[in-house]
């Protein structure tokens, strides 16, 4: 082609190319460690980002990172946590993410201590623990951001007792520094402070509540940069890769129901409702594209006439897919009672899907807990109270699979058709009680499909006193699931 060439972007400074292309190297291995997905092409991608934003901005340099990486919301924190590692070296050749308010807060310290200009690293080493915690009642009392940047870096060098090369993870080093800040007391000293000017009587509950959670805003702030600091001085003295390892954290789809903490539940919470659209849309076109039907014959042979009567082309019935109906009977004790939970969640967001679900709970005794379900479109509301309402204990509340199967089969055995399909979600640890595997296979023998769900590893099945080898001869199949991308894989073929 004649005419002039696209021009080029212009290239990453050749100052700062050889660290920025080492670090970020280092970044998308470490991502891809912590299971983010980030191919060839969304690397060179990554690269061609950089070159259009100023790399002296920290924040620039981040968001265009991740408009390249991340793929959705269960994907944030992860990224963010690896990037606050790998980009928070403060070297001389490559100096992204120095802020100036930092330097500005530097100064400012020096100048309200009397430190000569220039001098103000010495000013911030100078500070006592009155002056130190003086400072950051102003920082948080005035919003000061620059001033609190520098008074959490003096907080960190002050109280967090790092030593070079001690194996010790931030977390340590965290506590103990806002252990000695002592961020409750600071909150209630700013409150009776914020009272005080206001006078009493002045405004109401609603200023009083904006303005405590302005000053937990600014707490969280100092938080952020004691965890900052903390983690740029691990990355100077171990490097950015050990680290990353030691601060590691699992994508929600990946965390263990058995192991997950408070926060990671939360996440798990969040990453259920995306989870079941998709497998929702993914289920109903799978019905859609169902495997044909029988041969219809009389319309086979009919279309053979136009080939001399030679059915060269067969024809079949169109397919009706029937929806089956979902018996689950969970296990809710408290070794499986999370992994209950977010089966029991899933199932139901995929209702739609089935003709009917009904829900069993147990641990030594049995009941049905279907109407908690119904009418409500806080499903993990209904699962509260399956925790906290259902009859489920019989003598003493341990594990009884055995009794639990045999009050089911009493009770509800007759009314499984060949439809119906049942899941038995928990690990078979039956506390050495009698198996009564006999239910199991006549429900096998009612029933379209009987799956097992469990959240234990398959290296545990059949140890101590889990007898899952007894039940697996009368199930269709025996699923581990441990965490959501598991759970995912069983789900979409469940329809």
């Amino acid at each position: 082609m004649g005419g002039e060439d696209f021009p080029l972007p212009s290239p990453i400074p050749a100052g700062s190319s050889a660290g920025l292309l080492g670090t970020l190297a280092g970044f998308v291995a470490e991502l891809r460690a912590a299971g983010i997905p980030v191919s060839l092409t969304e690397n060179l991608d990554a690269v061609e980002a950089l070159r259009h934003v100023p790399l002296g901005d920290r924040d620039a340099v981040k968001y265009a990172l991740a408009a390249t990486m991340v793929k959705t919301d269960a994907h944030w924190r992860v990224f963010e946590t690896v990037f606050e590692v790998y980009f928070a070296h403060r070297g001389e050749q490559y100096r992204l993410g120095d802020n100036p308010e930092d330097d500005e807060g530097e100064e400012l310290v020096g100048a309200l201590l009397g430190t000569p200009e220039g001098d103000a690293g010495g000013g911030m080493e100078a500070l006592s623990a009155e002056q130190l915690a003086e400072m950051l009642y102003r920082a948080l009392r005035e919003g000061d951001r620059g001033l609190l940047a520098a008074v959490a870096r003096a907080a960190v060098a002050r109280y967090a007792g790092m030593e070079p090369g001690r194996p010790v993870g931030g977390t340590y080093y965290l506590y103990r520094t806002l252990r000695q800040l002592d961020l409750d007391c600071l909150l209630g000293r700013l409150l009776d402070a914020a009272a005080g000017a206001r006078g009493e009587g002045d405004g109401g509950d609603l200023d009083e509540r904006l303005l405590r959670e302005e000053y937990e805003t600014r707490l969280d702030a100092l938080r952020r940069e004691v965890e900052a600091e903390i983690r740029r001085r691990l990355v100077a003295d171990r490097g950015a890769e050990a680290v990353a390892k030691s601060v590691r954290k699992p994508l929600p789809e990946d965390i263990e129901f058995m192991h997950a903490s408070r926060e990671e539940l939360a996440a798990l919470r969040k990453a259920v409702a995306p989870l079941t659209r998709k497998l929702a849309v993914r289920l109903a076109r799978k019905r859609r594209r169902g495997r044909r039907g029988p041969l219809d014959f009389r319309r086979t042979v009919r279309a053979s006439l136009s080939s001399g009567g030679v059915p060269a082309e067969a024809v079949f019935k169109p397919p009706r897919p029937s929806k089956p109906e979902i018996m689950v009977i969970a296990d809710v004790s408290g070794s499986v009672a999370a992994f209950a939970r977010f089966t029991l969640q899933l199932v139901y967001s995929l209702s739609s899907q089935f003709s009917r679900v009904r829900s069993f709970a147990f641990i030594d005794g049995i009941d049905e807990v279907t109407d908690y379900f119904k009418g409500t479109d806080d499903i993990a509301a209904a699962v509260h109270r399956v925790n906290t309402e259902a009859d489920v204990i019989w003598v003493d509340g341990h594990s009884d699979y055995g009794h639990a199967l045999e009050a089911f089969w009493g009770r509800w055995g007759r009314q499984i058709e060949r439809r119906t399909t049942v899941l038995v979600l928990g690990d078979a640890r039956n506390n050495y009680h009698a198996s009564q595997a006999w239910v199991l296979a006549e429900i096998a023998r009612r029933a379209r499909h009987v799956y097992w769900l469990d959240p234990e590893p398959r290296s545990y099945w059949d140890t101590g006193d889990s007898i899952l080898g007894q039940y697996a001869l009368h199930c269709d199949g025996v699923w581990e699931c441990r965490n959501l991308k598991q759970l995912e894989r069983f789900a979409a073929q469940l329809g």
